[in-house]
């Protein structure tokens, strides 16, 4: 279906099918689309026109199939074994779009899912039916082709009346886009380390009496994301974190979501725990930043966006929620006044010592990335990544 058609549906109102700039983004990225929905309520009907939005390198695994019919697990346990034998298949595969028809209205049955996507690094998107009779269970009773009763679909309803809210909301890169940061954040990392100037710094980075010209930067924050890169907005913790549900439940946040940005990079940093790129944030994602993580303490006074970056890399034993703080030191000291001294020019622009190990190049040409706003629904820890290349080994990788 071409975005004019969908157009004209009110329940077919999603930026993933409507944006031009979102479709042509999304085929840049892997993405697992999870459908939830009672039975009946049009799940299958909007998987289908996310299929044809994409077409190609696009694959719909349906519990429809397997002839699962929707309830409790245990009784079909063995029907969802291919099932996702199926969906990993095509992880394997690197398929760019997949789609799960399935209510999905267990957590537990969620988390295998984001574990699966976290295994193939695949972005998740949650998508629910915007039919006017989603939660009708008189009328879903009509509708719902395995002839369940309005009981029987009440019992199914209170997993799917609440929105299931990530561990993060954020920016999520593509996959060109960030090799493409990656690739200019190690350059800084080699060009800092063999860098004149940073030499009167390295009692920040090692200890020791031992003495060095240069040093590895690039080892020493061995610590990196894997997959692609990502702009955190709002920590959510799955809606126990302070302000998660006020946040989700935002008109912009719930249009935003699943669409395409592009995000400016004004700057590379260094400290001696983290290494960034600062995003500058435009009028379009502005309202996507939450109003009180911009401060250090309950006095500071930053401009909105102040936080706004992704993490590169963290020393050992750094989490990656160090590198926003780091950021907003660097932040304040510059609204202080103080820009530090300049030191150099870089490949990419003018380098700039703050002191206590603090490094920022400022970039003559900004960078522009693409990214679609979406969650991160996994645990967050260590899990194992599979190669998709044939017979690839097992790693282990921790999101961070």
């Amino acid at each position: 279906m071409s975005s004019s058609g969908a157009k004209d549906r009110p329940e077919l109102q999603f930026p993933f099918l409507l944006d031009e700039d979102t479709v042509a983004t999304l085929q840049e990225c892997k993405t697992l689309f999870i459908l939830r929905g009672l039975p009946g309520s049009g799940k299958s009907t909007l998987a289908r026109v996310i299929v044809d939005r994409y077409h190609d390198g696009t694959k719909m695994v349906s519990a429809d199939t397997y002839k699962i019919k929707p309830g409790a697990r245990g009784a079909t346990s063995e029907e969802y074994k291919r099932l996702d034998e199926e969906l990993a298949t095509y992880c394997r595969r690197d398929t760019r779009v997949l789609v799960l028809d399935d209510t999905n209205h267990e957590p537990e049955r969620l988390e295998q899912l984001f574990e699966m996507a976290d295994q193939y690094q695949y972005q998740v998107v949650l998508v629910e039916p915007k039919t006017a009779w989603r939660l009708d269970c008189a009328q879903l009773k009509e509708k719902n082709q395995w002839q369940l009763s309005a009981d029987e679909l009440k019992k199914l309803k209170p997993g799917l009346e609440k929105d299931f809210l990530p561990l993060y909301f954020g920016w999520f890169l593509t996959k060109k886009s960030s090799e493409s940061l990656r690739k200019a954040g190690q350059t800084f990392l080699e060009e800092l380390g063999n860098h004149k100037a940073f030499k009167k710094e390295l009692p920040h980075f090692v200890s020791g009496d031992e003495p060095r010209e240069k040093m590895d930067l690039v080892t020493y924050f061995g610590k990196r994301p894997p997959g692609v890169l990502h702009c955190t907005t709002k920590f959510c913790d799955y809606g126990k974190a302070a302000g998660a549900d006020e946040y989700a439940q935002q008109d912009v946040v719930k249009k935003s979501y699943g669409k395409a940005f592009k995000l400016v990079i004004s700057a590379l940093f260094v400290t001696p725990k983290t290494t960034g790129a600062r995003v500058e944030l435009s009028e379009q994602e502005l309202p996507l930043w939450p109003n009180d993580v911009d401060r250090l303490s309950p006095s500071d006074s930053l401009p909105r966006g102040s936080r706004a970056h992704i993490t590169l890399g963290c020393a050992s034993e750094v989490e990656a929620v160090q590198t926003g703080l780091d950021l907003l030191e660097i932040v304040k000291q510059e609204k202080g006044g103080n820009r530090g001294e300049e030191v150099g020019e870089l490949h990419r622009g003018k380098l700039y010592s703050l002191g206590s190990g603090r490094w920022v190049l400022s970039l003559a040409k900004k960078m522009e990335v693409k990214a679609i706003f979406t969650g991160y629904y996994g645990k967050g820890k260590p899990v194992p990544t599979h190669s998709s290349r044939k017979g690839g080994a097992l790693q282990s990788c921790t999101i961070i």
